[in-house]
């Protein structure tokens, strides 16, 4: 497998996406509310909201190199495997995606107990990545 032949500008592209749909995933648009109220976060505590927001800035830096990694793995497996339609770069993506992100998540899950309703919301966004990252990754190859 030839990395010089995968479409670097893409999978940038794809990590970059990946970052934007979690600022939309998590914001008051979508699932801040609940996602914080499952985490145990009070929006009412200023303290605490302050707190968080200060560690922010290194948490989207390594979120952004793990949407890379994440990003640049997805171009591999969809090159290995040529997928050059978008159905099937779409189906393989779920497929990646439920055999390795749901799965893992869903232990962690468990074990950490955390409610399924957290889970569905994590892991529902791991979802629209891949499928979002597939889309780019394949369209753009």
């Amino acid at each position: 497998m030839h990395m010089h032949s995968l479409n670097w500008l893409a999978i940038l592209v794809a990590a970059i996406a990946s970052m934007i749909l979690g600022f939309v995933w998590y914001s008051p648009l979508l699932f801040a509310k609940p996602w914080a109220r499952e985490m145990g976060y009070d929006p009412i505590d200023k303290a605490k909201m302050d707190e968080m927001r200060k560690g922010a800035g290194p948490a989207y830096a390594g979120s952004f190199f793990a949407s890379l990694i994440c990003a640049f793995t997805l171009a591999l497996i969809l090159h290995g495997m040529r997928a050059e339609s978008l159905h099937f770069g779409l189906m393989a993506s779920f497929h990646i995606w439920l055999g390795f992100v749901a799965t893992v998540q869903f232990t962690g899950a468990l074990f950490a107990k955390q409610s399924m309703k957290l889970l569905a919301i994590n892991t529902g966004y791991q979802l629209v990545c891949y499928l979002v990252m597939g889309t780019i990754l394949v369209a753009w190859r």
